[in-house]
């Protein structure tokens, strides 16, 4: 089969690889239908150093269960099922809490097993992991369910994380896909006012289609200062993360109020918190990660059935599995927000 493999920062390849096998009697083998590419696969393509064999990539998918192992019971051949990011075994005491991504027996797709942007996967804790949906594979509804798969459930806990609830005002920074699905979340959870922040105007104006009430386009302090500003307050009591530079987490810090939430999703380039002083002079409450999409897919996916909301509006290109490569560099130059791949 066919598979995307990364050698190294810039160069993606898209390669035969062995075809997956059942390994253990919890698995299934996935042929996937719809992958796509995430903005935390930019990392790697920005940084990866070289080397002599490729690594699987890609973790967000949708596909028909082709086989599965003998202690599978909840999910058959013919299935047209969703993965989250991160598989994990479902009994244990983390899972049993709700926090799928602190599982030990669990992990990220192409770290142990297979990548996501390929022909097919084996799915490992397959009855717990897979989500079923009760759609043909070619149905409109797919660019969206399969942002359950990461970012839509990324946004959302973002959402949850920074305490967003009715009438609430919400400041979210980063105008990614991950950024304009937590405008999405919060809204969906109740927010009265919500602010992006952010200066790619297609990217906004579909931040504002999703709920944003405000835009703010300005960085740095001169962009906090118009926070406060277009709240009228000295800031908000929810404020989301979703970029993972210094900055962008200093200026949540700053634009959120005394007592307020700050919800972290942005996977983070440094080892430190910036703005501590300010976390600590006014009592913010900093909370989030590693969102734990196979608990809270669940959750979203009645509303993503019946049209109450269109998350999948976040992908703005369509490629064959073959022209992966050529979707990383079009996401790394900012030509797309993000792109679906049919393999």
């Amino acid at each position: 089969m066919k598979a995307t493999l990364i050698y190294g920062a810039g160069d993606i390849r898209v390669e035969e690889v062995p075809d997956p096998k059942l390994e253990n009697p919890t698995d299934a083998i996935v042929r996937i239908t719809h992958s796509c590419i995430c903005g935390s696969d930019l990392w790697p393509y920005k940084n990866r150093e070289a080397t002599e064999q490729g690594g699987r990539i890609g973790h967000e998918f949708i596909g028909v269960v082709e086989e599965t192992g003998s202690d599978i019971s909840r999910v058959k051949q013919g299935d047209v099922v969703v993965a989250p990011f991160f598989y994990a075994d479902g009994t244990c005491e983390y899972c049993q809490a709700g926090l799928t991504t602190a599982c030990p027996n669990g992990s990220a797709w192409g770290a142990e097993t297979d990548g996501g942007q390929g022909e097919a996967a084996r799915v490992p804790f397959a009855d717990h992991s897979l989500m079923k949906l009760d759609v043909p594979v070619e149905s409109e509804l797919m660019p969206s369910l399969l942002t359950l798969s990461d970012v839509f459930g990324t946004g959302h806990h973002a959402a949850v994380s920074a305490r967003v609830e009715p009438g609430k005002d919400v400041v979210v920074v980063g105008d990614g896909a991950v950024g304009l699905l937590a405008v999405l979340a919060a809204k969906r959870l109740g927010a009265e006012r919500i602010v992006l922040m952010g200066h790619h105007k297609a990217r906004t104006d579909l931040g504002r289609e999703f709920g944003a009430t405000d835009v703010v386009e300005e960085r740095g302090e001169e962009g906090e200062q118009k926070v406060r500003d277009v709240l009228g307050t000295d800031g908000a009591h929810s404020t989301i993360e979703a970029v993972g530079y210094d900055q962008s987490l200093s200026t949540a810090l700053n634009v959120t109020k005394p007592g307020g939430f700050v919800g972290i999703v942005g996977v983070p380039q440094s080892g430190t918190i910036p703005n501590a002083g300010r976390k600590f002079g006014a009592n913010i409450t900093i909370a989030g990660g590693i969102a734990p999409t196979q608990a809270n897919m669940h959750e979203l996916l009645p509303d993503v059935m019946d049209g109450k909301i269109e998350p999948g509006r976040v992908f703005d290109r369509t490629i064959g599995l073959d022209e992966t490569p050529e979707g990383y560099q079009a996401m790394n130059d900012r030509e797309a927000l993000k792109v679906l791949v049919r393999p």
